[in-house]
């Protein structure tokens, strides 16, 4: 299969095969779609100002059609040499896999196709074309998230010469992820405010950076149900004070803790190993969620998951009685299961 999956995208991009001929960097993280994008080109060798040599072609572009895309892959280079072509925004367009087509058929050795799009579903036709033909490859990318947030944090830190402290760090973490463009943007900007120091302190963190993840609700459900109690309450304190409802958060908690109660039964009754009855979930566990969902079956039992039920129907109907609680009264709620889930995996 012409594909690599997400946590061997950066492997493959930093030693491409250059008998590779179609490169599609895809996926719902648009910054670090164009991040690698522009890495892979300058791999290229090719130079990037020469419009000879490197001809972009953008698919958002109103007066872009398909008889332009067919003109260029079968345009011959001016003055000979290797030609990259680096087409921008595409997505569902059905002339750009039919374009494709033709060319991977006799994939010629002096152009390189380079195509950025978005999120693709398995069937998309442009994706199914790329991931299964010879001489081409389908990189996903997805927001960053655990140890690829710290790899990115310490790179940065240390390339201007910075510590940072871990509570510091927890809570710069729980900021990113959600662009990979942006929560460079971000550390760029922590770096400037603490131009002249040797440390990053929680201070400098809370004092510089926004909040890029894009937070929703599951996001910080997740944080619960997994114990992790900092992230947890840097994410809570930001949600609100963006104005976000609180009732929203507890309505994500019961839909997920309900979910973890009938896969918990599954495999209560059935004698199912946690992936077996995450990988026969109806409807399915979204693949990036699936080591999260394991790991939580693992550490909550049925009556924990019944009594966490209890617990966050109580609160809601408590937050309709004193509606002025409700932030403090659903941030408690939460903390208190990110407590319980720590105490379980460091088994105490």
């Amino acid at each position: 299969m012409a594909q690599k999956k997400a946590h061997e995208v950066g492997g493959w991009l930093s030693r491409p095969d250059p008998l590779t001929r179609v490169v599609l960097i895809y996926g719902p993280d648009r910054g670090m779609v164009s991040e690698r994008a522009r890495g892979f080109a300058e791999k290229t060798g090719l130079p990037m100002a020469d419009p000879f040599a490197v001809v972009k072609f953008d698919l958002a572009d109103k007066d872009t059609d398909s008889g332009r895309l067919f003109d260029e892959l079968g345009a011959l280079p001016l003055f000979g040499g290797h030609r990259l072509l680096w087409i921008r925004n595409a997505g569902a367009q059905k002339f750009v896999s039919d374009a494709l087509k033709e060319v991977l058929a006799a994939p010629p050795d002096d152009l390189t196709i380079l195509i950025e799009a978005g999120e693709l579903k398995k069937t998309a036709p442009l994706r199914k074309l790329v991931e299964t033909t010879d001489r081409a490859m389908a990189l996903p990318c997805y927001p960053d998230e655990g140890r690829s947030i710290d790899v990115l944090i310490d790179a940065e830190l240390s390339r201007a010469g910075l510590a940072i402290d871990a509570d510091a760090k927890s809570a710069l973490r729980a900021a990113l992820g959600g662009d990979r463009l942006a929560s460079r943007g971000e550390l760029e900007k922590l770096i400037l405010y603490c131009q002249g120091a040797v440390n990053v302190t929680l201070a400098d963190v809370l004092a510089s950076t926004g909040d890029v993840s894009a937070l929703s609700a599951d996001d910080i459900v997740d944080c619960a149900i997994s114990g992790k109690v900092t992230a947890l309450d840097a994410r809570i304190r930001r949600y609100l004070a963006g104005g976000s409802p609180p009732f929203l958060l507890l309505s994500s908690a019961m839909r997920q803790f309900q979910v973890l109660s009938v896969l918990k039964h599954e495999m209560d009754v059935n004698g199912q190993s946690a992936s077996a009855a995450v990988a026969r979930a109806r409807p399915p566990v979204f693949f990036s969620r699936r080591a999260l969902v394991e790991n939580a079956l693992a550490q909550w039992s049925s009556p924990a998951i019944g009594q966490a039920l209890d617990r966050l129907q109580a609160t809601v109907l408590q937050t309709r009685r004193r509606a002025e609680l409700a932030d403090d009264l659903t941030s408690q709620a939460l903390l208190a299961l990110s407590v319980y889930a720590q105490a379980r995996i460091r088994g105490r």
